[in-house]
């Protein structure tokens, strides 16, 4: 396959090709090897930091055919044994190779007559060597290269016109050097070489028994597979790839570094952490904790970071593993020790985190609340470089995210709070930063620190009041996720809304902080045209902002929501389905006719019983809500079951038939104990003898609660308050009349006797109900 760059820039990189890297690739074909070997050092030279050198390289086709002498040494052709190799006839001794009268001899190999002596092979013109293998023309050995009648060099192998033995493990290892220097270019030089191939032929090298050769074959890998344009499927299309590189692990410091940094790069779901498990990844890492090697140690760790995050059985097994006799979360626990690189102290971190939120540690561990919760919140503190800033924020959000008692450990830990308020600071201008580079770097990443705050307030608020209002006091907060809610980042949007999803949980911060900063325009307006995940997220805020006691709901009403709310429930996310129809829950009440009018008109019957019938149980749940809310005061009931009453009989008797949850029958019993309290609604139970029986099955259920919600239906369908008395006794007698013959009397009856004292209360009220 050909080797292209993206047309644009092929366009522009070809009218730059110079004579220079024309010579260079025209090298690659030379006849001779040793012009081959050192066109190849060359090229590695003038590639070295320059990237236009390397695409014109690639342009003008010097990766396959780096490729094809990368892979020479493994030809199918070429049989090896420890001292020599025939091609052709492919016969093998210990130090003797016999070709044409195949006489044989310890030392020596004789073509045609020619014996000379031990240890020498006769070919036309004297050539002397010791252990020489002559093939033709080609002379093999692990002593001597002989081309044509020529002696080139100690150690080298003529096969045709192309050099073989240890010189050629040497061209091979250099080629790898010069595609591992190649692969260090832009993202378009790794895609032009995955295109060309270059991972089978790698991973092919690893057979061969040379170390050096291996080592440049892993590096050059590690290079491919840690650019975001590789695929990482690409490591698990063999099954027999992953056993390999863990036996070639142990064979020295840079195989195990190279190895387990492409692990950490390619484990990027619960089925590669699964396959990597499988094949003992934990048992081959857990040594490297020990190395001396500094580099080995910390690719180990991060690869445990990568293998523990949300997956219980990895974590529950490290949590055993013991190393050098210390238990591994001992051993991450020195790690963290305030003496020790950073580096190391966060992802040992790291790892701890990822084991207590898979359920492997607990949350009140002292590993946890005395030694990881600590570090992470030093990793906040200004000392530290951006990034550091913001994985340790990130990490920490993410450790206490669902333990209350963290989130107020940590609140009361350095300052945190206070601490946090730098994030939207940096870099000032009188920040300590004298590297340029270093400054014009966290100028255009700032961002990260915000969005690094935005979570980890999200998540130090997310339970307690006290901290919710710690945080909305600190210096212009509300301001700043207002204008989060804005920026051009997606990731500071996301996590500012969340934050703000968080605060919105507490009742007096939308009484007060939400209604004075009016954050629900800017979240209307992010509603408007965001990713789903960002949606998501939103509209679960404005489910809060939309509940009775807010301030903003008045304001949200009028700005149109209802049409965006609906359009949601019509979303293929079940997400953003279940918070369209929350929102619209909550709208719905204790709302005036017209408001509750409007929603059925927007919302449309057939999407709403479309949504009675969705499979995502949260999205019928809420749906249910909705329903009960919408019938809920007598006129509501009756205007609402008049126009729609036939469809909504119909949605129910389904629900309460199919194979439905406790909740979800018992929300549709409450919806019909509300229809029931309609003046003319409860006409369509009383008329409905299949609904009437399924109300007595469920009064005699085993479930207490569908016992409650049949027998809160049946006492409304006997309470009397309708406006016109004389309508009332006669309407009310009917009723109680034919519930006695279907036997509901009797039920009601055995009901006064029961054992949970909210269920024989409310059939002592029905039954007086009766007498009256």
């Amino acid at each position: 396959m050909a080797c292209l760059l993206e047309a644009p820039l092929r366009i522009s990189v070809l009218s730059e090709v110079t004579a220079t890297s024309r010579h260079y690739v025209d090298r690659l074909f030379h006849p001779d090897p040793q012009k081959v070997l050192q066109g190849v050092i060359d090229m590695k030279n003038a590639v070295i930091g320059n990237n236009k050198q390397k695409a014109n390289l690639i342009v003008l086709g010097a990766v396959p055919r780096l490729l094809y002498l990368l892979q020479q040494g493994s030809s199918s052709s070429e049989l090896r044994t420890e001292d020599a190799v025939v091609l052709g006839s492919q016969l093998r001794t210990d130090g003797a190779v016999v070709l044409g009268s195949e006489l044989r001899t310890e030392g020596a190999v004789v073509l045609g007559s020619e014996l000379r002596t031990e240890g020498a092979v006769v070919l036309g013109s004297e050539l002397r060597t010791e252990g020489a293998v002559v093939l033709g023309s080609e002379l093999r050995t692990e002593c001597a290269v002989v081309l044509g009648s020529e002696l080139r060099t100690e150690g080298a192998v003529v096969l045709g016109s192309e050099l073989r033995t240890e010189g050629a493990v040497v061209l091979r290892t250099e080629c790898a050097v010069v595609l591992g220097s190649l692969a260090m270019g832009t993202e378009n030089n790794i895609k032009s070489l995955v295109d060309c191939h270059i991972i089978p032929a790698l991973l092919q090298g690893l057979v061969c028994p040379d170390l050096i050769f291996i080592e440049a074959c892993l590096r050059c890998l590690r290079t491919v597979f840690i650019s975001p344009v590789t695929p990482v499927q690409l490591l698990y299309t063999d099954p027999t790839v992953i056993p390999h590189l863990m036996s070639l692990m142990s064979r020295s410091p840079r195989t195990q570094d190279y190895i387990t940094q492409v692990f950490s790069h390619c484990c990027q779901s619960p089925e590669h952490q699964t396959v990597l498990f499988n094949h003992g990844v934990i048992q081959n890492i857990a040594p490297m904790l020990i190395s001396p090697s500094y580099k080995v140690r910390m690719q180990a760790l991060k690869c445990f970071s990568v293998l523990a995050y949300e997956n219980t059985q990895v974590s529950m097994t490290l949590v055993n593993v013991l190393v050098d006799g210390d238990l591994l979360s001992q051993v991450f626990v020195r790690m963290m020790q305030r003496d020790r690189p950073i580096e190391m102290q966060l992802t040992a971190a790291k790892c701890l985190t990822y084991m207590c939120r898979a359920g492997a540690i607990r949350t009140d561990d002292r590993c946890i609340v005395l030694k990881t919760l600590p570090c992470l919140v030093r990793m906040c503190s200004k000392e530290r470089l951006l990034e550091e800033r913001v994985e340790g924020a990130e990490t920490l959000a993410y450790l206490m995210e669902p333990d209350v008692e963290l989130q107020r450990i940590a609140s009361v830990t350095d300052h945190l709070v206070a601490m946090l308020a730098d994030y939207f600071k940096y870099p000032s201008s009188v920040s300590a930063i004298t590297d340029i580079k270093r400054l014009d770097h966290d100028l255009k990443n700032a961002h990260e620190l915000r969005q690094a705050a935005f979570k980890l307030y999200a998540s130090l608020g997310s339970n307690d009041e006290d901290i919710r209002k710690k945080i909305t006091e600190t210096e212009n907060m509300m301001d700043r996720i207002v204008s989060g809610l804005s920026e051009s980042s997606i990731k500071v949007r996301l996590a500012a809304v969340r934050c703000l999803h968080s605060l919105s949980r507490s009742v007096q911060q939308l009484r007060t902080s939400f209604h004075d900063h009016a954050v629900w325009k800017p979240l209307m307006k992010l509603l408007q045209n965001a990713p789903d995940e960002v949606l998501v997220m939103a509209s679960s805020t404005l489910c809060n902002l939309l509940l009775e006691f807010s301030p903003s709901k008045e304001p949200i009403l009028e700005s149109g929501v209802i049409e965006l709310l609906c359009s949601l429930t019509q979303n293929d996310n079940p997400a953003l389905r279940v918070n369209g129809i929350w929102a619209l829950m909550n709208m719905a009440f204790q709302a005036e006719q017209k408001v509750k009018g409007e929603i059925v008109r927007a919302l449309g019957t057939e999407q709403l019983f479309r949504l009675l019938s969705d499979p995502d149980t949260n999205v019928l749940m809420k749906t249910l809500g909705l329903l009960r809310n919408l019938l809920s005061t007598r006129p509501h009931i009756d205007q609402i079951m008049s126009s729609h009453g036939k469809q909504i009989m119909q949605a129910v008797t389904l629900i309460l038939e199919g194979e439905h949850s406790i909740e979800v029958k018992e929300q549709t019993l409450c919806i019909l104990a509300n229809i029931a309290d309609g003046n003319t609604a409860k006409e369509l139970i009383m008329t409905n003898d299949d609904i009437l029986q399924k109300i007595k099955y469920y009064m005699g259920h085993s479930n207490v609660k569908l016992q409650l919600a049949a027998t809160f239906c049946i006492s409304n369908l006997i309470w009397n308050e309708e406006d016109s008395e004389a309508d009332a006794m006669t309407g009310c007698q009917e009723r109680q009349d034919k519930l006695r013959d279907l036997g509901f009397v009797d039920i009601l009856h055995k009901l006064t006797q029961a054992l949970d004292p909210n269920l024989c209360e409310r059939a002592k009220t029905a039954m007086q109900h009766y007498l009256a």
